[in-house]
């Protein structure tokens, strides 16, 4: 009879496939996708002119991009969690109709080229949009190249990160808890604030931080729908791209910004969100 894998066993045989030599060929062309990606990033650390650093970062119009693209982005964030957790829960909870079809509609908008999502952004909700005439007919109310814009933007194809974490963790985690506090008498708003959101509280961080470091970055709907008017819609991406023309190593400096936080995202998650984003069941 054989003996069932321990922890141990199954961490050594773990340990063992990884540090398996890989064939010559594996290794070339797998130094080769490795060095396809840094080398662009190399490009900017190199080119940086880091003498001019503090005077770039200190510049009137950059630190305004700056401060409107961490308000913006963190009202976004505040706004997704609001909204992106009810999401997740039906689709993993519930048995709603059409769930596959709900769930590509709400992710769509991460395949999406950035500049159609911002020009179905501006057909929705633009003067003359359908959803955007009545509002400023009725109440005077105009969204586009308004501050209120680039959140909605970045909103738009930023939250569906924070959809697919939660929806994930929801279906990985384990009833027997939620099940156990309804027998003895817990209301559903109870269970869900007291047992089941701390037990998905790794996730849903998870697809904050994501959906925040998305929403910083946010440049091609943010362009389309909200312009880009200083201290109102022009963000960091924004400035980046204008000041390509003008001034390059402000350019190169605030991209550099913008990978800083990206890299420190992504290398504090580790591969956590990976199997979050990708691991919803239909």
């Amino acid at each position: 009879m054989n003996a069932e894998p321990t922890a141990e066993t199954t961490s050594r045989s773990r340990g063992d496939r990884a540090s398996v030599s890989p064939p010559i060929a594996v290794f070339v062309l797998g130094g080769l996708g490795v060095l396809f990606f840094a080398l662009p990033f190399v490009g900017l650390v190199v080119r940086a002119p880091w003498s001019s650093f503090d005077d770039i970062l200190g510049d009137d119009g950059v630190r305004t991009a700056l401060w409107l693209s961490l308000t913006t982005s963190l009202v976004t964030t505040a706004v997704a969690v609001l909204i992106g957790v009810p999401i997740a829960w039906l689709l993993a909870r519930t048995n709603l109709p059409g769930r596959g079809f709900v769930r590509a509609l709400c992710t769509l908008s991460m395949v999406l080229p950035p500049v159609v999502a911002g020009v179905a952004l501006f057909l929705a909700l633009g003067r003359r949009g359908v959803v955007g005439r009545p509002l400023d007919e009725a109440f005077g109310v105009s969204l586009p190249f308004t501050t209120a814009s680039v959140v909605l933007a970045q909103l738009f194809v930023a939250m569906p990160f924070l959809v697919l974490t939660v929806e994930a963790a929801l279906r990985a985690l384990d009833p027997a808890g939620e099940q156990a506090a309804r027998t003895l008498g817990a209301s559903r708003a109870y269970v869900f604030w007291r047992v089941t959101l701390p037990s998905i509280r790794p996730a849903v961080v998870s697809g904050l931080v994501l959906t925040w470091a998305r929403a910083l970055g946010e440049f091609g709907a943010t362009i389309t729908f909200a312009g880009s008017f200083p201290g109102t819609t022009r963000t960091v991406p924004l400035a980046t791209y204008l000041a390509l023309e003008n001034d390059p190593d402000q350019a190169i400096l605030l991209s550099l910004v913008l990978v800083a936080v990206s890299f420190a995202v992504l290398v504090g998650l580790r591969e956590r969100w990976v199997g979050a984003a990708f691991g919803a069941r239909p």
